[in-house]
């Protein structure tokens, strides 16, 4: 059956093919069928339904039987998209064996085929994201050694500031990316697991046979049998999504910053160049961030709807009115829109385009008062640091009073030049030796992440 249509027109842009068709209608329903085939093949494993009921019931639990449309329509009458399902499963099987039809769905309640459901959609959907990470993370750490000692301005407050590298830039965000995935890796084993707990959580459906069963059907899925049901405690969905928001937020911060090199202003990083790409309607010359678009663009929206996910969180006792209805779409609105932005940081991180001239011109903007600490450390140390920071300082006044590079107002000064010689000033004002241990930074994160991915 045809599913119905998405969000066409900007899905390109904001996520990726892959992550939509987990969350789309056929993915949705099909995690449910394989909870409800997983579960024939558990019940009949420890003899509660007959071995014979089972491949029927297999068989009908294949999503394209199914009128996505009309189990639409029903949700709106049943208040869940599993009702409507398990009702259809069964006049599909009963078209071939009437008999197996009385064995499906036997203990189980719609928020178990549901929320099982999920977390095996989420379970693909982490796949996704953990190897995108692993593949930023490795194009972040090349990047990063590539242009561990290439000097461009630090800046604080929107201000130049002393220098930093590229390399130094890159390799915090390489540390971000890091500890979302070590992050990611720590929360799979509490989020991948069952949810079997049946009307109110306690399975009194099944008997004695209701721990068998539900071992079985976790080892049926792969998922862990946590402690108990947690139709109401939603923490682990809660966890991961907000992680996702972490990921989101540390790509944002990326977008930023490549947006903001980007200026024309700055024109020092780049986001790679193709045909069409971040042109304008109207300005011919135009060459905008529309890969930083997306990273700033997700970063904005996640947490207003990790905010839903957070105030669904006081469910009502056994089974939540309203507030588990608010999470249908919102956990995986998220990862949609993070695997897409991850889509976009990888193209941008990949094809990095550098202009170290740019940022060398950039460095001297301000005619040397960028490495004004550097001489004023030094000086300190022969003269004291309250002298050496107050001359320091009316050099700096003089120099820009007077439109002249910091190092000719120095070398004008008598109090600097009877301690520090024209090699030491020419030395000091060099951005690079003053880069202090950006090397050091750029080696630990690369190792931090190497060491994750060993």
């Amino acid at each position: 059956m045809n599913q119905r249509p998405g969000n066409q027109l900007f899905d390109a842009y904001f996520t990726t093919r892959d992550m939509r068709e987990v969350f789309c209608d056929q993915g949705r329903v099909q995690a449910m069928l394989d909870f409800e085939a997983a579960l024939a093949r558990a019940e009949a494993r420890v003899g509660l339904i007959p071995q014979t009921a089972v491949a029927s019931i297999e068989a009908a639990c294949r999503a394209e039987h199914y009128d996505f449309a009309a189990l639409g329509e029903a949700i709106a009458t049943a208040g869940n998209s599993a009702i409507p399902l398990v009702k259809a499963l069964g006049k599909q099987i009963a078209k071939s064996d009437a008999e197996a039809e009385r064995y499906v769905h036997v203990g189980a309640t719609s928020q178990d085929v549901m929320d099982t459901g999920l977390v095996l959609q989420l379970r693909r959907a982490l796949e996704l994201i953990d190897a995108d990470l692993a593949q930023l993370g490795e194009t972040l750490a090349t990047q990063a050694w590539r242009y561990v000692a290439t000097p461009m301005a630090g800046r604080t407050w929107l201000q130049h500031a002393t220098p930093v590298t590229l390399g130094m830039k890159i390799a915090g965000w390489l540390g971000a990316v890091t500890r979302s995935h070590q992050r990611l890796l720590e929360l799979k084993p509490r989020l991948l697991v069952l949810q079997f707990g049946g009307a109110s959580g306690t399975l009194a459906a099944l008997g004695e046979q209701a721990m068998p069963i539900a071992e079985a059907l976790a080892a049926e899925l792969q998922l862990a049998l946590p402690e108990q049901p947690w139709h109401t405690q939603r923490d682990r969905l809660v966890e991961f999504g907000a992680v996702l928001g972490l990921i989101a937020g540390s790509l944002g911060k990326l977008g930023r910053d490549i947006s903001l090199l980007m200026q024309t202003e700055a024109g020092e990083v780049f986001e790679p160049s193709a045909p069409g790409k971040g042109g304008s309607s109207t300005m011919p010359h135009k060459r905008n961030p529309v890969g930083a678009a997306v990273l700033i663009g997700a970063a904005t929206r996640v947490p207003g709807l990790l905010s839903t996910l957070f105030s669904a969180m006081p469910q009502e006792h056994e089974r939540s009115l309203g507030l588990w209805h608010a999470e249908w779409e919102t956990l995986p609105e998220i990862c949609c829109l993070v695997s897409g932005s991850l889509q976009q940081a990888l193209l941008v991180a990949d094809g990095l385009e550098v202009d170290a001239m740019r940022m060398t011109r950039n460095l001297d903007l301000t005619q040397g008062l960028v490495l004004a600490e550097a001489v004023s450390i030094v000086l300190a140390q022969r003269v004291g640091r309250d002298t050496a920071h107050h001359l320091l300082e009316q050099c700096c006044k003089r120099a820009v009073a007077e439109q002249r590079h910091l190092r000719a107002v120095l070398g004008d000064e008598p109090q600097v030049t009877a301690e520090l010689s024209d090699a030491e000033l020419d030395r000091l004002l060099d951005p690079a030796h003053y880069l202090g241990q950006a090397h050091t930074w750029v080696e630990r994160a690369v190792a931090e992440h190497f060491a994750l991915i060993a």
